[in-house]
């Protein structure tokens, strides 16, 4: 996304790059035979079941049970004591899946793939377990980051499964998305929605994230405003509609979206406030009438202060000051400078008031307040060098102007201009 001038807008990756895949829980373990598959066209053939003790029946049983109340510590032990003396190869197959299920809800992934594995490679587990294992095996092979194997495992599953769901569909749009290819992601994250009646808000982050990264930001835009059209007071989907918009630089329709959810309430966060003053400055300068949109930063600004949700700091304050400035409030921004003043860790304070000092033609202030602002540093020391030329050649020095001039000409963003005021002056870069 293009960043405004002179502020840093809020990051669309944050909300558009944060996506995992919906968990997948397990089923209660049921002694009793299923009368209907949940994979009647598989191409796999079920295997045998070997469960024939009532002893590992019961063990197995306990454990899913303790799984499925949250009782962590007692179903690992009951799932490994299991594991390690059972016989029955189907016991084996479900303890390791349960301890799988353990591992992967304490986001211990490498150990839950393995066990998965294990499971899978038992060769014992009728379809409709042997399935969701596949499946579960996708799922944290994704949370684990390894997207081409969850992608070839989702194809696997579906393959030999025979089946199609949605979100079988959305875990592949993910993978897809985390492997850069977003045309491939969108269309699946679009069969996922087509085929399910109440779509996961997650899917609509893969798809809008899909739609940033591939540059479709008319796409983008469209889906933020239907989702806060039919969420409008969602301040997920208020955020979400704001940076589709700011990365398609229509910034006169963000600011509407911030300012309707200003009105009703819901723009509470500093960030918030901070983004909305930054939009109206950076209107601002690009407007041949200035003042009215500057006027409106200083009154978001004043407004966030007086609630305590922007804070008193050096950032808020020079933000403040260059609103003002550019409303033509001379001393109102000199005040906020003055104030950024102490506040500041850097010198972008005292360089403002250098300027202003300096258009005052108030040559020693405005050099008092440049050469602290070079010595603090600032983000364009070329433009602060700049402005202590101009201080000297105000007081007449010429020789420290031209020294001044040489620091400018070091900097890539001023040495054009000063190599230029160098020559018309005699002296050279260096």
């Amino acid at each position: 996304m293009k960043q405004l001038r002179s502020f840093t807008l809020l990051a669309t990756a944050a909300l558009l790059l944060g996506l995992v895949a919906s968990p997948v829980l397990a089923r209660k373990h049921d002694d009793k035979p299923k009368q209907t598959s949940e994979y009647p066209d598989s191409t796999r053939t079920a295997p045998k079941l070997d469960l024939t003790k009532q002893q590992d029946q019961k063990h197995l049983q306990d454990g899913y049970d303790a799984l499925n109340k949250g009782d962590a510590a007692t179903a690992e032990t009951t799932l490994q004591t299991l594991l390690d003396s059972s016989k029955s190869k189907y016991a084996q197959a479900m303890a390791l899946r349960g301890l799988a299920l353990l591992k992967y809800n304490a986001h211990d992934y490498k150990p839950a793939i393995a066990l998965l594995q294990r499971a899978l490679d038992n060769g014992v587990l009728p379809n409709d377990d042997y399935f969701a294992v596949l499946y579960m095996l996708a799922v944290a092979q994704q949370a684990d980051g390894q997207y081409q194997a969850s992608l070839d495992t989702i194809a696997k599953w579906r393959a030999e499964g025979k089946k199609e769901t949605a979100d079988s569909y959305a875990v592949e749009g993910n993978d897809l998305y985390r492997l850069e290819k977003y045309p491939e992601a969108i269309a699946a994250v679009k069969k996922a929605k087509l085929l399910s009646g109440k779509p996961e808000p997650q899917w609509d982050q893969i798809l809008m994230a899909s739609y940033a990264a591939s540059g479709q930001d008319d796409q983008l835009v469209q889906m933020a405003q239907d989702n806060l059209a039919a969420h409008p007071d969602d301040p997920q989907a208020i955020e979400m509609a704001i940076q589709a918009l700011q990365r398609a630089q229509k910034y006169p329709e963000a600011i509407k979206v911030m300012e309707d959810a200003r009105a009703r309430g819901l723009l509470g966060s500093e960030a918030d406030y901070v983004l909305l003053a930054s939009l109206y400055y950076n209107q601002a300068l690009s407007s041949e009438d200035a003042k009215p949109l500057a006027n409106k930063a200083i009154a978001v600004i004043k407004e966030g202060m007086s609630k305590q949700i922007m804070q008193p700091n050096a950032q808020n304050y020079v933000l403040l000051g260059k609103a003002s400035y550019v409303a033509g409030d001379i001393p109102a921004a000199t005040q906020a400078f003055q104030k950024a003043l102490p506040l500041a860790t850097d010198g972008e304070p005292a360089l403002q008031i250098a300027n202003i000092e300096l258009t005052a033609s108030h040559y020693a202030k405005a050099k008092t307040m440049v050469n602290q602002a070079i010595s603090k540093g600032v983000k364009h020391m070329g433009s602060a060098y700049l402005v202590l030329a101009e201080c000297e050649r105000g007081l007449n020095n010429k020789t420290a102007r031209i020294a001044a001039l040489r620091k400018a000409a070091q900097e890539p963003d001023t040495a054009d201009h000063a190599n230029e005021m160098l020559k018309k002056l005699g002296a050279s870069g260096k």
